[in-house]
């Protein structure tokens, strides 16, 4: 199956979040009625924070910076500049999938930040994303460098994955991140001392995707099951079981 990609913008043309999300949205549609549609959109983020369900009032940031609420799981996070934010709109064979799904996209970003970066990340357990270990002894915690935060109704997914970069880490200092206080974030630039930007990194996470994303994507339409609306997030996994129209 062909799996096509479309990059939205990069800087200086950030892509405006809700134009995104709305994108996405009709994307879902369009793909729950014809899984060959299944569609990667590829872009940066203007400046935004975006709150899942769980999100409590004193995650928030407190100078009253406009937040976002959105329908995955987990809790607050931020989108902007210097971070490559990819949303896989893919019909998966079966809901079944969701977790090898997300650590697929775990896999992808881990494999192109050791081969093009040489960075040594991992995955930690109980949290989804991207990791590179701290060193306990001298005080230095866990740094996350990727967060993948995901929604899956009818098998179709959406939302997505964010590799930080070339952008700063102040916007995670108005915010609790995930709900997560033992932890610090990081971004590619940071961690190798030279500015590596979503532009350059895009394309081989488009490389890298086009090969691990396909055998995940329902051939047959007719073997659909859409029962089900999952929410995979950097902070949570929930499954919400109800009926859904047919």
């Amino acid at each position: 199956m062909t799996l096509e990609f479309r990059t939205l913008g990069f800087d200086p043309e950030l892509v405006d979040y809700t134009e995104a999300f709305q994108l996405q949205q009709r994307l879902h549609d369009d793909v729950m009625e014809d899984p060959s549609r299944s569609t990667v959109l590829l872009l940066e983020h203007a400046d935004v924070y975006t709150a899942g369900k769980r999100t409590e009032p004193h995650e928030r940031p407190q100078d009253g910076t406009p937040v976002v609420d959105v329908d995955r799981g987990g809790k607050i996070t931020w989108h902007g500049r210097g971070q490559l934010v990819g949303y896989p709109i893919l019909h998966l064979e079966h809901r079944t999938l969701v977790k090898k799904y997300v650590c697929t996209l775990e896999d992808v970003i881990m494999k192109v930040l050791k081969e093009d970066y040489g960075i040594e990340s991992t995955r930690v357990e109980g949290r989804t994303g991207v990791w590179i270990l701290g060193d306990p002894a001298a005080g230095r915690p866990d740094r996350k460098i990727a967060a993948i935060g995901i929604r899956v109704h009818r098998a179709v997914t959406t939302h997505g994955f964010a590799l930080n970069c070339s952008n700063e880490q102040t916007p995670f200092e108005n915010i609790i991140p995930c709900g997560i206080t033992d932890a610090d974030t990081t971004s590619i630039t940071r961690e190798i001392g030279r500015t590596v930007t979503p532009a350059e990194v895009a394309p081989r996470i488009e490389q890298e995707l086009r090969t691990a994303l396909p055998p995940l994507i329902l051939k047959d339409p007719a073997e659909a099951h859409g029962d089900t609306t999952t929410l995979v997030t950097d902070c949570s996994v929930s499954t919400q079981k109800k009926e859904v129209p047919a």
